[in-house]
């Protein structure tokens, strides 16, 4: 998961930053780092791209279009 992943996702879920790292367990500022770029914990990322996948989100890796997301058809 990457920074632009990370808005996709919530975008797509309707969460704001507080949402989600709320979800997550994470602090807003962490959540922040993220989604500008910065580089964070492999626990950290593990946490916040579990709550997103919780949520719905599937992440679709490169495919010589770019990585994405979309999400889970409700069962």
């Amino acid at each position: 998961m990457n920074a632009i992943q990370c808005k996709m996702a919530r975008a797509a879920l309707g969460l704001g930053v507080r949402d989600l790292a709320k979800l997550a367990d994470v602090s807003v500022d962490t959540l922040s780092r993220l989604e500008r770029g910065e580089e964070l914990m492999p626990r950290t990322m593990a946490a916040i791209r579990s709550a997103l996948e919780t949520a719905g989100v599937i992440f679709i890796d490169e495919n010589g279009e770019g990585p994405g997301v979309r999400l889970r058809k409700e069962r």
